[in-house]
């Protein structure tokens, strides 16, 4: 293997809905002939942006990397006002990126979720600010202050807060630049275009077609960028989609009938709880005060009762066996899996049910079950050492990581995926 440049783009939400559309793109197209692809890549459970990103740089589940969730648990924190995990700390295993340092090679990353503070040497990282915070001073201090820095000088002009497309043309910006200028060996790039185009107006909607098409214009600039570098003879590029969507026609703000068996309640004026769940969107942990078996056994009766009753879109109430083939967090007993068409959200403010439907709301989201039906992710690798045209069948996401690490001749120890031998000439 030639171990020069590895460029691992994600396509936040690009899934095998889109793939019609997409492969006959000018860019993509170009990629595929030249490359290897799979539109059966499936993801991991929760399907959630930071859980499966974290997965992408490590070849583990999330009952290894600790990333259970976009979010640390935060029972009643608005969601505007919760902390992610923005930082690489919170990750309990060895990434890409660090693996990478050791051997001598050097990395750069522009939005990648989770690498904040990390040992990623030119590092823009996906940070925001909450109340009371400097959102420039956030990032510098979370990322390479000089590098930082001069890619805001140069395109902070472009970006107007995180409204897309402007958001994803500001990254692209910055990714052109640093390929141009620092030449590293590991680039990772988080896009976000079609996922927030996606949550905003439905999975079918001319908004996600307008972001396929500005998708493709991207990565046009891209490879352009690679040739005009110089390196593209020893260039290998990953597109992966991290997720599906599924569009919703209901939200089901299911606390409300753990309150209603008074395993929520206030106290002081203060929200307590006993059991509560933490929605991922398609999906919901239960969370159980420790040792509170009574709690535990309670709020199971009433999520099963209110399954059978059938109004709540609750599809699934997974067992600890079931998460442990699912590779959930072992301090979660039971998780709540929506039907398609459903999703959950933890507010105990307004209704139990909101139809969007009758609002005249579109709204898709994901953190399903990875097998939900016609949920699969897009996986292209093209560059000198894949395959030309060569299409796979089911691969998996904690696949990525050892296969870049092949490129590199890094070995990820005790990985739960396997290296794409197939894909390599």
């Amino acid at each position: 293997m030639n171990p020069k440049h590895v460029i691992v783009i994600s396509y936040d939400a690009f899934s095998e809905d889109n793939w019609e559309m997409a492969k006959s793109l000018p860019n993509l197209s170009k990629l595929i002939k030249n490359g290897a692809v799979s539109t059966k890549l499936r993801s991991v459970y929760p399907t959630l942006t930071y859980t499966v990103h974290t997965t992408i740089v490590t070849g583990v589940h999330s009952d290894k990397h600790g990333i259970f969730h976009n979010n640390p648990f935060q029972p009643f924190v608005e969601e505007k006002n919760q902390i992610w995990f923005w930082y690489q700390d919170a990750i309990k295993v060895p990434t890409l990126y660090d693996l990478a340092k050791k051997k001598g090679l050097s990395t750069a990353g522009l939005l990648w979720p989770v690498s904040g503070k990390s040992s990623i040497k030119y590092n823009l990282p996906e940070i925001h600010a909450l109340k009371n915070e400097n959102q420039s001073l956030k990032v510098l201090k979370g990322g390479s202050p000089l590098f930082c820095l001069g890619l805001e000088l140069k395109y902070g002009r472009y970006r107007k807060g995180i409204q897309q497309p402007n958001l994803d043309d500001f990254t692209t910006l910055c990714t052109v630049d640093t390929i141009k200028t620092k030449k590293t060996n590991l680039l990772l790039i988080h896009l976000i275009d079609l996922d927030d185009a996606k949550h905003g107006f439905g999975t079918d909607s001319k908004e996600v077609k307008e972001a396929i098409l500005r998708m493709d214009i991207r990565l046009g600039r891209i490879m352009d960028a690679i040739e005009d570098a110089g390196i593209k003879k020893d260039t290998t590029l990953f597109i992966i989609g991290d997720h599906s969507q599924i569009n919703v026609k209901y939200k089901v703000a299911l606390n409300h009938l753990l309150k209603e068996k008074g395993l929520i309640f206030k106290e002081k004026g203060e929200v307590k709880w006993r059991a509560c769940l933490q929605s991922t969107g398609g999906a919901a942990y239960l969370h159980i005060k420790e040792g509170d078996l009574e709690a535990e056994t309670v709020a199971y009766t009433v999520l099963k009762d209110a399954m059978q009753k059938g109004d709540y879109g609750i599809e699934h109430i997974y067992s600890r066996e079931e998460l442990d083939s699912l590779h959930v967090n072992k301090s979660i007993n039971t998780m709540v899996e929506s039907k398609s068409g459903y999703s959950f959200v933890d507010t105990l403010k307004g209704p139990m049910i909101i139809d969007l439907e009758e609002k005249d709301i579109k709204y898709a989201t994901h953190g399903y079950s990875p097998d939900k039906e016609n949920y699969k992710c897009v996986f292209v690798a093209s560059g000198p050492l894949i395959k030309e045209n060569y299409f796979l069948e089911d691969i998996e996401m904690v696949d990525i990581a050892p296969t870049i690490g092949k490129i590199f001749g890094i070995e990820l120890k005790n990985r739960d995926g396997r290296v794409l031998d197939e894909i390599f000439r």
